[in-house]
């Protein structure tokens, strides 16, 4: 819950995932006293664009409920449709089951889980999991992710499906101002330091990233592809320094306006959006 926690935003998220777990702790508790409990529903719909943590929360989720005792191992194994399906019928059957047996006593995740319902091959891994989520109740959970909309035509999808899922998360966009943190961490965690006029220059084109968004906006995956086009162009602004030996740590550590694939030499903006 600590790791969960130091996330970024995803405000929502948390409080909703926190909810979940007080409410196991609370049926776990009138169970060992010998009350009535509720039986809790653990399959999860996570909804949200790219980039926004929905997988590194399924992997600290496989986390937390292991140290409760709702699985045994905790977990996370992770597909999308090339992974379930197969290109015969009959052969998805098999495939599907397979990943299924590899997350007995962890996690199940299907990211971008709607597309599965786009052809019979998609149709019969969900027949797949259906049949394995019934006949092994509480061996495994199952986490299905996607876009907010296309998750709702997959849930309707199939009569089944819907009638396995009751908690569905969102997670929302981040925030030009977490997208700055988000950038910042990558500089801290990769040991790099941003320059004044650069940490300036990032905030105004991350305020503008965020309000010009669209339906794909990828999120804090757009910032650490930013964060690495940075290094690359720092690397290529200092290179003639290594040949130095006397060359400061400061000179390997900063990142400076130059150094922002959006600006131009006078610090400048050059586009709105990647």
């Amino acid at each position: 819950m600590k790791d969960l926690n130091q996330l970024i935003g995803l405000k929502q998220m948390k409080e909703e995932i926190k909810t979940l777990i007080n409410l196991i702790k609370v049926q776990q508790t009138r169970m060992e006293r010998g009350l009535k409990s509720v039986s809790i529903n653990k399959h999860l719909v996570f909804t949200g664009n790219p980039g926004t943590g929905k997988t590194t929360v399924a992997r600290l989720l496989g986390k937390i409920y292991k140290e409760l005792g709702v699985l045994d191992k905790g977990h996370v194994v992770e597909v999308d449709r090339e992974k379930l399906v197969a290109g015969y019928t009959g052969q998805t059957a098999i495939k599907t089951s397979e990943l299924i047996e590899e997350a007995m006593g962890g996690i199940l995740f299907i990211d971008e889980a709607y597309s599965l319902v786009d052809d019979s091959f998609g149709q019969e891994a969900i027949a797949t999991i259906l049949t394995r989520m019934e006949n092994h109740k509480d061996e495994f959970v199952l986490i299905v992710a996607g876009y907010p909309n296309k998750m709702e035509e997959f849930l309707k999808s199939n009569e089944g499906l819907a009638s396995r899922f009751n908690k569905f998360i969102h997670f929302e966009d981040y925030t030009g101002e977490e997208l700055v943190q988000i950038f910042k961490k990558f500089c801290k965690d990769g040991d790099y330091v941003l320059e004044k006029e650069a940490d300036g220059l990032l905030k105004e084109y991350t305020k503008q990233l965020y309000n010009n968004r669209n339906d794909v906006f990828s999120n804090g995956r757009t910032m650490r592809n930013l964060f690495e086009t940075t290094v690359m162009k720092q690397a290529n602004r200092i290179v003639i320094f290594i040949e130095d030996e006397e060359v400061e740590n400061k000179v390997l550590k900063q990142i400076i306006v130059e150094d922002l694939p959006f600006s131009n030499k006078e610090g400048v903006i050059r586009n709105k959006a990647m």
